[in-house]
């Protein structure tokens, strides 16, 4: 069923009359027919290059298809005319696209159909020799009401059937047993439909803005205005959408959205086909720069080309799920509640509660108090018995907000509702999300309105701005359900004791809608939020925390994911810059909702341990006062203190410990806890004297959700030790998220690798953790040959984002050692890369800190000299910053990596 639009056909397309003529004379069909089929797509495919109305292509295809099929079906020998062929489905309601397949149905009177398996078979193999991509069925008529009956795809599919060619009683016999008496009354058919469609969203996260979207099955895609056509045609025998506006179940306005969003998703599909050359309908990185190319779209200062394309594509969408909501509550309470006792509850003036769902009173109520758009939603913050707002409250509340205006959100009657919104106890996330749905925050909000489809091209952020500011809220208030113990125990034992909870949703909101001005996003929301928290009437003080909170929101994650967290050092300046305890309670439960709602599968349990230590350390030296840091040789003799008291109970001579810890240096005991240097002096002392190399590994119990496996090295320290271990670890699926790099004085390396498989996962069984020994002795053995192993594919999302290494080289006088930040590409056997120059550079590597940010790693490297002192020559860091980049940029520029800057410094 067509949105809005009639196609008339334009017989230049293609001339079937000569082609008829040309078929009767020749005694081979194929090379005809292949001919003609090539002459009517690059017709149809340069008419679309050309501008083409894409209604006239999407419609002519079909129709010129029909009369295709119509003479070829003529050239067969059909037994008698008690047969006929139908288009069903998508190609059923006259739509087509380029690679779509054609979906056919042959109907025959009874199931006796053996006289027609010959000519029927003949006929189905010249449209697989002509190249056409057929998706047919051979059914009775008795065949089809039982499949339809069982079956509600079935169903629909053969509800949007039209007869190409063949008996008109067949069509009539058809359509009578498809009728809402025999099967599939509209209230029946909805309700499933409505599963059917609940089903497919929760398979896409029930999310309009996925980073590769289904452009047809994606909630706000095209199957979402199928829906609402398929229900009207059920209930109302329509034959368009537009007969909805005499049901009155649509407006002029929602006729119109509808006819917009669903040509601007036929436009992409077309092109997506021809581009694909094939019938894809994922919107694939392989694919998105190229279509915003052909859309005209150009590279600017702030935005991509391509982010530009996808922010137009998510903001369409994101108004189809809008009317998609409206349209199928309207189809609820007309289909499936008709009959139904409304239970009313009144509230005030202005809202009432129907059915579990809030209402409006009077169609002028909005006009008449604008401030009722906000009060609307915290009403529902207030009432934990609504479910929901009514359809046509949805209606009015999009009706109405253009009275939204600047004089608007200076009233401070509405600024007080806002900010009751914020301060109640209810479900605030919520009722945020549904203002954003709606319309209303971006009005209210101008920086939100600005951030709705704004993406960032890259694997890390995987939602718009708009989506992922809801996601972290979201997250936020889950840490406040006792149930989320489980997955977040810090944040969610924090959540509760944070003493204001509208700071932290107002700081949630405005900690990334600096993005898409330019400059430095932290540092433009912070401004922002801070002008506006002093507009809604918030103290200074307060107003000052939401803007640190906005400023600083990746400093928790910087430092923890990029700084050594054993460095007393470290961890003074980060408790120096957050200054109170309750700063950094906002903070933490800020960052880690940040992480979860950027991308889930950034979360681990090594991320979640790396920010737990950081934040108990901070804690104890806020406690201890910013006045009293901690000595590193205090740090020092703690842990061996504790480590010795360990070791004594388990009975271990006191002098094998000394003269073992006498050859392990100071910094061994500043990287490594008091349970950790237990653990490798019980393993270095029991080791039996061999040229083995000591493999220790510990995982978590599986109780434990946080940090990640250990892997203990203890072998003769050799060249190229690191890089080896490295190249092993990738070799066998494991991504390494922290390395702590040391040798004793003895020339034995004190090596910890932190490891989880690459789905994030923890492993612990015995077999796999046998595996990672066993290999890893194999290849320290050696450790020379380890550039064979380096023989991993390289995932197809990763080769769309390659850009060029940047190196920076910088030296830590405090702790006399290089800093060595490398940025770029994620790709198989990159640490045993660096490690390889490391070596050849005679670097001695004593700490890295690994970070793979989506389709990119920012890894810090502390390293030395040979003689244990910083790099002070420049010419030496100069060769060894370009020795890395040309190494690491060599893989982009082999075929099938396209050098391309993903836009991600911004």
């Amino acid at each position: 069923m067509s949105v809005n639009y009639q196609f008339k056909p334009n017989l230049v397309l293609f001339d079937f009359q000569r082609l008829e003529k040309q078929l009767e004379a020749s005694p081979t069909q194929v090379p005809l027919l292949k001919q003609a089929l090539g002459i009517i797509n690059q017709r149809l495919d340069q008419a679309f290059y050309d501008g083409a109305d894409i209604r006239d292509l999407v419609y002519g295809r079909a129709w010129v298809m029909d009369q295709l099929l119509a003479l070829i079906w003529q050239l067969f020998d059909w037994p008698d005319n008690k047969l006929a062929l139908f288009a069903v489905g998508g190609y059923g309601r006259g739509e087509l696209h380029p690679k779509s397949d054609l979906d056919l149905l042959v109907l025959v009177e009874d199931n006796d159909s053996t006289r027609y398996h010959q000519p029927l078979t003949e006929f189905i193999t010249l449209l697989w020799d002509i190249k056409l991509e057929v998706g047919h069925s051979f059914r009775s008529l008795e065949n089809c009401e039982n499949e339809a009956k069982a079956d509600i795809t079935v169903a629909t599919n053969l509800f949007e059937n039209r007869l190409l060619v063949g008996s008109l009683a067949l069509q009539e016999a058809l359509s009578e047993r498809l009728t809402q008496n025999k099967m599939w009354p509209s209230a029946k058919f909805f309700d499933a439909k409505w599963q059917e469609q609940r089903i497919r969203h929760n398979k896409y996260n029930n999310s309009d803005h996925n980073l590769e979207p289904n452009i047809k099955s994606s909630p706000g895609g095209l199957r979402d205005i199928q829906m609402i056509g398929w229900v009207a045609k059920r209930h109302f025998n329509a034959t368009s959408i537009k007969d909805l506006l005499v049901e009155g179940f649509l407006t002029e306005t929602e006729v119109r959205l509808l006819e917009q969003g669903q040509s601007f998703l036929w436009q992409v599909r077309y092109a997506l086909h021809l581009i694909a050359e094939r019938c894809e309908d994922r919107l694939l990185f392989d694919y998105q720069r190229e279509l915003a190319v052909l859309f005209g779209y150009l590279d600017t200062e702030k935005r991509l080309a391509v982010e530009q394309f996808m922010k137009r594509y998510y903001r369409v969408v994101t108004t189809l799920t809008e009317l998609n909501d409206v349209l199928l509550q309207h189809f609820e309470q007309a289909l499936l509640k008709p009959d139904e006792v409304h239970q009313v509850t009144y509230i005030n003036q202005r809202f009432q509660i129907r059915d579990g769902l809030i209402e409006h009173l009077g169609d002028d109520v909005f006009e008449r108090d604008p401030f009722a758009l906000i009060e609307v939603f915290l009403l529902m913050a207030e009432h934990a018995e609504i479910k929901g707002v009514r359809a046509t409250t949805i209606r009015a509340l999009r009706d109405h907000r253009y009275l939204i205006d600047e004089a608007f959100r200076q009233d401070k009657r509405v600024n007080q509702l806002f900010m009751a919104l914020l301060n109640s106890q209810g479900d605030v996330p919520l009722q945020l999300n549904l203002m954003g749905r709606y319309g209303i925050l971006g009005r209210y909000l101008p920086e939100f309105g600005h951030a709705v489809g704004l993406t960032q091209h890259d694997l890390f952020h995987i939602y718009t701005v708009d989506a992922h500011t809801l996601r972290l809220l979201r997250l936020l208030q889950s840490f406040r359900d006792p149930e989320e113990k489980t997955n977040f125990p810090l944040a969610s034992s924090i959540m509760p004791q944070l003493p204001k909870l509208a700071i932290i949703w107002l700081a949630g909101l405005f900690h990334d809608l600096g993005k898409g001005y330019g400059g430095n996003h932290s540092e433009i929301g912070a401004v922002s939020a801070l002008d506006f928290c002093l507009s809604q009437g918030l103290s200074s003080s307060d107003a000052n925390l939401v803007s640190w909170l906005v400023k600083n929101h990746l400093l928790m994650s910087m430092t923890a994911q990029k700084q050594d967290l054993t460095d007393p050092e470290v961890i003074r300046r980060f408790a120096e810059k957050v200054g109170k305890q309750v700063h950094l309670d906002y903070l933490h439960v800020l960052t880690v909702a940040d992480i979860n709602a950027t991308n889930p599968k950034l979360w681990n349990g090594w991320r979640a341990a790396l920010l737990n230590q950081l934040y108990t350390e901070t804690k104890r030296a806020l406690s201890r006062g910013l006045e009293n840091p901690i000595d590193s040789m205090d740090w020092i003799e703690e842990t061996q203190s504790k480590a010795f008291k360990g070791l004594q109970s388990a009975g271990v001579d006191k002098q094998k410990i000394l003269n073992l810890w006498s050859s392990l240096g100071s910094d061994y005991f500043l990287q490594n806890t008091a349970e950790e240097v237990v653990w490798h002096t019980l393993g270095i002392l029991n080791h039996a004297p061999s040229k083995q190399p000591l493999i220790l590994l510990m995982a978590p119990s599986e109780n434990i959700r946080e940090g990640g496996t250990k892997v203990f090295i203890h072998s003769k320290d050799v060249a190229f030790g690191f890089a080896a271990t490295a190249a092993t670890l990738d070799r066998l699926g494991l991504s390494i998220h922290d390395a702590r790099i040391a040798s004793s004085d003895a020339g034995y390396t004190l090596n910890t690798f932190i490891v989880l498989e690459q789905n994030g996962k923890i492993p612990r069984s015995k077999a796999r953790l046998l595996e990672i020994e066993r290999k890893l002795i194999s290849s320290l053995n050696n450790p020379e040959n380890f550039p064979q192993l380096v023989k991993r594919h390289t995932p197809r999302q990763l080769k769309h984002f390659t850009l060029p290494t940047q190196v920076y080289i910088s030296n830590d006088p405090s702790n006399l050692r290089t800093l060595i930040e490398v940025i770029t590409p994620d790709r198989p056997g990159l640490l045993a890369r660096i490690g390889r120059i490391f070596v050849e550079f005679d670097l001695w590597l004593q700490n890295a800190k690994i970070a793979t940010l989506g389709e990119r790693v920012e890894d810090v490297f502390f390293v030395t000299l040979q003689d244990g002192s910083p790099l002070a020559d420049p010419e030496l860091c100069h060769q060894l910053k370009t020795r890395l980049c040309d190494e690491l940029d060599k893989q982009a520029k082999e075929p099938g990596y396209p050098l391309y800057d993903s836009g991600w410094q911004r």
